[in-house]
């Protein structure tokens, strides 16, 4: 029976257009003492006194991320913005309204109902796509926000987002957008970046047909 129920499943996916890329066991850098943190609250006062890069010396306020911690949806994209810096919160600008469109419009849900945070917390000087060197200091905190709020999807916004998130640095994300990884047991799927989707308006086809897939698999 159980068998016959994933057979199933997998043919549902399969008629809605999901394709399986490889899996991906993410290398996660988190340290001894975020790893011993067992709450969002213990994490939230840790990251709030974080001072590991440089970018802790020009915020104005830490982006730590927002949303249901016990989502079955997860969001991440690159940095905060200079909106997000100056609120305190993830995606509040022109691409933040744009993402909460979607998730409203296309996912049929509200955006409390989804949990939504960045590679880093902090905003990099000119809205710079943050290094390579300072994505893996900060990431550490967003894989023990994964690992607390356990989604069954995470949607990856962005090319910054699915290359930090992977370390997957060759493929570019209009080759990968949509595909359905399996990261470290959790469906992983790159889109556009909705910044990118401002600039690009012909683009938003491919990413209602990306969260069409996301739907269905919720």
């Amino acid at each position: 029976m159980q068998r016959y129920k994933l057979l199933k499943k997998l043919y549902h996916e399969r008629l809605i257009g999901v394709q399986y890329f490889d899996d991906i066991k993410p290398t996660k850098p988190i340290n001894d003492i975020v790893s011993k943190l067992d709450s969002f609250e213990k994490l939230r006062q840790k990251v709030f006194s974080c001072s590991l890069c440089e970018l802790s010396k020009s915020r104005k306020n830490i982006v730590f991320g927002e949303g249901d911690e016990s989502a079955n949806l997860m969001f991440v994209g690159e940095a905060p913005g200079f909106y997000e810096d100056e609120s305190g919160k993830p995606f509040v600008g022109r691409a933040g309204e744009l993402l909460t469109n979607i998730i409203k419009s296309v996912l049929e849900l509200d955006r409390s109902e989804v949990y939504i945070a960045n590679i880093v917390k902090c905003r990099p000087p000119n809205n710079a796509t943050p290094t390579l060197e300072i994505a893996n200091m900060c990431k550490g905190y967003l894989f023990k926000q994964i690992e607390l709020v356990k989604p069954k999807i995470i949607v990856a916004l962005g090319s910054t987002a699915y290359k930090y998130l992977t370390n997957d640095m060759q493929t570019n994300i209009s080759k990968i957008r949509g595909i359905v990884i399996d990261f470290d047991g959790i469906k992983l799927i790159p889109t556009f970046h909705p910044s990118f989707l401002l600039r690009n308006p012909s683009a938003k086809r491919d990413v209602f047909i990306d969260m069409k897939k996301v739907k269905a698999m919720l």
